[in-house]
């Protein structure tokens, strides 16, 4: 399957859709959406909020229910994915998606959702706050949600239920907003700067030795000799 996808941004957006979701699994050739959550935001202010359990037409995986606590008896007077989905979509409309490890997960799933339920592919560009954590906050052993939250000293309260983490997101990414405003107003020497994104460069070791990454990767793949 192409997914036809939006563009991997990394911007401060001041209207947005910070989004989030469940599934039965990490494949999302194999696995279903059971629960799909979504804030929209005007301004940096909160405006509504979306949230519906989906009933995936399959039994929910123990390794998921442990991790989400969703189960088989909550979803199952759930809307089907078709249903879910249509809602989802007219919610976030043609906004900027924000989500943490989007790029590689929840797009994912929404996408390739979205083409086999409802026969049509999802253009909205989209911001990961994983990538923009990284190139904001270099100094952090780990980039999980709830690490972010800890460090901005946000309550993980519920984590893992896709709304409470959009809740805890959307502060995240309101924060590390004025943290990127920070930056991109204050230049730093070309020698640690990205040439082609501005973003910082880290000292990374690879297979022939160390070697200068862009820290906006997985957006920017810029990469020099040490």
């Amino acid at each position: 399957m192409i997914r036809q996808k939006g563009r991997n941004l990394l911007e401060f957006k001041e209207d947005y859709v910070v989004f989030d979701l469940e599934t039965t699994g990490l494949d999302p050739a194999e696995d279903e959406i059971i629960e799909i959550s979504g804030i929209r935001v005007r301004g940096h202010r909160v405006e509504e909020e979306f949230s519906t359990l989906i009933n995936p037409g399959i039994p929910i995986p123990y390794s998921a229910a442990r991790i989400n606590g969703i189960t088989d008896k909550m979803v199952e007077k759930a809307p089907k994915a078709p249903e879910a989905l249509e809602r989802f979509l007219a919610f976030i409309d043609k906004d900027v998606l924000v989500g943490h490890n989007i790029h590689t997960f929840d797009t994912n799933f929404l996408y390739d959702g979205t083409m086999r339920y409802l026969g049509r592919g999802l253009e909205n560009d989209y911001v990961d706050t994983l990538s923009m954590a990284k190139s904001c906050l270099p100094q952090l052993k780990r980039y999980r949600l709830t690490d972010l939250a800890a460090y901005f000293e946000i309550s993980t309260e519920g984590a893992h239920r896709a709304l409470n983490d959009c809740r805890m997101n959307q502060i995240c990414y309101e924060k590390l907003g004025e943290l990127w405003r920070q930056k991109e107003a204050q230049p730093q020497p070309d020698a640690f700067c990205c040439p082609r994104c501005g973003a910082a460069l880290k000292l990374r070791k690879g297979k022939f030795g160390e070697f200068w990454g862009c820290t906006g990767f997985p957006q920017c793949r810029y990469t020099r000799k040490k």
